[in-house]
């Protein structure tokens, strides 16, 4: 009852000062002498916000502060009353940082007890609600915002606005259809309010202007980050869900050059989501890392070590057991490579013997964990990566034939029925590194010869394959076969002249004679 009587006051008093200002009818006031200073009135609903205790007071000061946007004289709502213009802008702008720190607290997600567990779906009921109400308090604000021209006082407001807006704008476990609407319609009130295109426009302002020219549109990446640093800490990232998700968020908007800047702020919190030991979390900060590794100039990733802190984090994942991990670490390593040193395929030849890089190593890994694996899943990861690493090394593959024949064989033996994925990329990788290493190849035809008939014969008699797989492996397996005559220089020949229609097709004939029509001379 005592809580009761104390909401009652609360609307009764705002009511009060709302039919003061000439707010109780549908009409827009006109301001007149009684007003006290916007700061007043801003912190005095700042204070009523914080110490609401009822979900139905919160509502009730939420839904009269929407009103007080839309119907108040903007002249009166954005300009600060001191007669000191600096101390008065500070005091207003804080003013105002403050209420919609308050204002989006009213909506602000329930922290995890500890950095282990998460909360159930039950913890989150009655989020979206309150989400809707603060999204439309804050899109008002923006409508009269929007319309007095008040830079400043705007990329003040933006970061905040702009994270809660994020928050609820994804679909997530706090959020619902209508929570979602509400907050993408904040973000679009955001975006028109400054003249944005975008949301990368928003973050990196206008790139046509230099930084300190008369009409340059600031972005605001730096207030959002200065947002959500204090949550992006060892300790704290954890308990709030939704933080890992604005961050990314952001940093995926974020291209060069506008991303150099800020990555001495950008690239700790990626190194902590991909050393998670949650898949979903480890991957999240692989992508990450890549956009910035794609996005950052070789010289300011190189410099302080970045790279090679990077490399380390990023070469240890190649131990995971994870095939979505291990995919997105493949593809990030092969461009954080050519920033640590220039692919082998290019290096000029040398009389010196060349010394071993990070490509081998990475590629000795990989080659090593093929051979083993058995996954169905990460044989694929790995076969779709190989073909890029193969041409990345060039000539230098060399070092690796005996690693790539076991690949090689084992693949062909043990097919992926049935798009053949796998088969066709180890094909591939036969081609290339035929091209690239031909000359060491010569002692290796006879075995790999036999292990690609064997798969002739066994895809031309396979009924499950389709007409158009099965063409495929055959023209692939046909091109090894006369990529390898090549390499021995025609000694293939009498091998392939000694086969007959009585271990054989006529279709794999037919293929082979392909073979010898080609190299005859």
């Amino acid at each position: 009852m005592k809580e009761q009587r104390e909401a009652a006051d609360s609307r009764m008093e705002l009511s009060s000062l709302l039919h003061d200002l000439h707010l109780s009818s549908s009409e827009r006031p006109l301001p007149s002498p009684p007003l006290p200073p916007i700061t007043e009135l801003l912190s005095r609903l700042q204070e009523k916000l914080i110490g609401a205790s009822l979900d139905s007071e919160t509502s009730f000061l939420i839904g009269h502060m929407e009103r007080l946007f839309q119907t108040a004289d903007p002249d009166w709502l954005f300009s600060p009353a001191s007669a000191n213009k600096e101390e008065g802008w500070v005091e207003f702008q804080s003013a105002y940082r403050s209420l919609i720190k308050a204002l989006i607290g009213c909506a602000a997600l329930p922290l995890c007890e500890d950095e282990v567990s998460s909360l159930p779906a039950a913890a989150y009921q009655g989020v979206p609600s309150r989400a809707v109400a603060v999204c439309s308090a804050l899109t008002a604000l923006l409508g009269a915002l929007g319309t007095s021209e008040r830079t400043g006082l705007l990329l003040t407001v933006a970061p905040p606005v702009c994270v809660f807006a994020v928050t609820h704008f994804q679909d997530q476990v706090w959020t619902t259809p209508s929570s979602r609407a509400a907050a993408q319609s904040l973000q679009e009130a955001l975006l028109r309010a400054g003249g944005w295109t975008d949301s990368a426009h928003l973050l990196m302002g206008d790139r046509s202007h230099r930084e300190g020219e008369e009409g340059d549109s600031r972005g605001i990446l730096g207030g959002v980050l200065d947002v959500l640093q204090p949550q992006l800490t060892k300790d704290s990232w954890q308990r709030c869900e939704a933080v890992k998700l604005v961050f990314a968020w952001t940093l995926l908007q974020v291209t060069r050059p506008s991303l150099s800047p800020h990555l001495p702020r950008l690239l700790p919190p990626s190194l902590l989501l991909s050393d998670h030991y949650r898949p979903e979390n480890c991957m999240l900060g692989v992508r990450c890392l890549h956009h910035i590794i794609l996005n950052t100039p070789a010289a300011d990733l190189r410099q302080f070590n970045r790279a090679e802190v990077l490399y380390q984090a990023l070469f240890k994942h190649l131990y995971t057991t994870e095939a979505a991990v291990i995919q997105l670490v493949l593809s990030c390593l092969l461009d954080l490579l050519l920033v640590l040193e220039k692919p082998p395929s290019s290096l000029a030849p040398s009389s010196a013997r060349r010394k071993p890089c990070r490509h081998d190593d990475v590629l000795r890994l990989v080659l090593t964990h093929m051979e083993a694996e058995h996954k169905v899943q990460l044989r694929r990861v790995y076969a779709s990566a190989l073909p890029l690493y193969i041409d990345r090394m060039g000539v230098a593959v060399c070092r690796h034939l005996q690693r790539v024949e076991r690949v090689v064989m084992g693949y062909l033996e043990i097919r992926d029925q049935p798009e053949e994925a796998n088969t066709l990329k180890v094909l591939e990788v036969l081609q290339k590194t035929t091209k690239a290493a031909w000359p060491r190849m010569e002692c290796r035809v006879n075995a790999l010869l036999c292990g690609l008939l064997r798969l002739l014969v066994d895809v031309s008699s396979d009924s499950q394959l389709s007409d158009s797989v099965r063409q495929k492996l055959m023209d692939q397996t046909t091109l090894c076969v006369k990529l390898l005559d090549g390499c021995s220089h025609g000694k293939l020949q009498l091998l392939l002249q000694q086969l007959d229609s009585s271990c054989c097709s006529p279709e794999v004939l037919g293929c082979l004679a392909t073979v010898t029509m080609n190299t005859e001379r």
